[in-house]
């Protein structure tokens, strides 16, 4: 993203760090009720660079221990539905089921308080899991139709905040999303923590315009008309509205078909300004990337590099050219 000037508005280079919370194991804290855990190199050290860790492990949290027990969720017999399982050691059943459901309502208000930007769940856990953790039923068969308990609580609590498991993270494309979606959040949070008008909430939209073009068209171009038509809502409830949409849009993956709109798009608003050597080399590097011959870095450098030769102004404040810091690699591998 182009550096802010005196004027831009504080969400461009918000002072408060992106603090993001991140199930302890993955941090290679020994947290696992065998004692171990489960380090993750790109959560611990690669975008441990650039968020500050918010790390959370429900069963150390609420007095279980290290070594312990290992757990896992039941389903009564006769009985159906989340609100019906139960928590409890393999060996000998004791249950759990009570004081974890306590303790997640009340760490999700406390990570709600701290204004984290997204969290980074551990997959298969009882507590942690996100999808597809294992239940099991009285006869001692069993389905991955489960969510943790405190993975449940956190995203029922906070439905817009983006969630991953860290096993996920190995897809270039779902890693690429989910970081995007971090940063897009904090922006978003520190426009809301300030006295939003809609002339505000106008430029917040335009610079965003086209990254979230990338993700979905339609959910995009419904934002826009919620913004031009925001006369006679109170900021509070337009604000509300803008982040659900907002959020839910960017959730959507970029796909190829996505960038390649857009690069064309910005290809399109400055074409006429470039000599012909660069508009074929811009040109072949888009439809290179839209081949699948060249990673989505390829064509957006170029574009950017344009944008600040010649001073597109239009272009200059758009996100979609650095929506996350570059030296995680992101769009070297989309």
């Amino acid at each position: 993203m182009p550096a802010p000037s005196r004027t831009a508005p504080r969400w461009r280079s918000p002072a408060r760090p992106i603090r993001v919370g991140v199930s302890s194991c993955l941090l290679g804290r020994e947290v696992r009720y065998d004692g171990g855990h489960k380090r993750n190199a790109f959560v611990e050290g690669e975008l441990g660079r650039f968020v500050e860790w918010v790390p959370v492990c429900p069963e150390v949290e609420v007095g279980m221990g290290v070594p312990r027990p290992p757990i896992r969720i039941l389903q009564p017999e006769a009985t159906d539905g989340e609100h019906a399982q139960r928590l409890c050691e393999v060996e000998g059943g004791r249950d759990h089921t009570a004081v974890m459901r306590h303790f997640a309502v009340r760490r999700t208000r406390e990570l709600a308080r701290e204004r984290i930007c997204g969290f980074v769940l551990k997959q298969d856990s009882p507590t942690c899991g996100m999808e597809r953790v294992e239940v099991w039923r009285s006869d001692g068969a069993s389905d991955r139709s489960g969510r943790g308990f405190f993975a449940r609580a956190l995203i029922e609590a906070s439905p817009l905040l983006p969630v991953e498991e860290e096993q996920r993270l190995d897809d270039p494309v779902l890693r690429e999303n989910f970081v995007e979606c971090i940063f897009a959040y904090h922006r978003l949070q520190t426009l809301l923590a300030d006295r939003l008008g809609r002339g505000d909430l106008a430029a917040f939209h335009t610079a965003h315009e086209m990254q979230l073009l990338a993700h979905s068209r339609r959910h995009g171009h419904e934002l826009g008309r919620l913004v031009a038509e925001a006369r006679g809502r109170s900021n509070a409830a337009l604000g509300a509205a803008y982040s659900e949409g907002f959020m839910q849009t960017l959730r959507h993956p970029a796909t190829p078909r996505g960038h390649g709109h857009v690069l064309r798009h910005m290809f399109g608003r400055f074409r006429t300004r470039l000599d012909d050597a660069s508009r074929r080399e811009l040109r072949d590097a888009i439809e290179a990337y839209c081949a699948g011959r060249v990673p989505l870095l390829a064509p957006v450098t170029l574009i950017g590099q344009h944008v600040r030769r010649l001073g597109v102004d239009e272009l200059a404040g758009q996100v979609y050219l650095d929506p996350h810091p570059t030296e995680l690699m992101l769009r070297n591998r989309v």
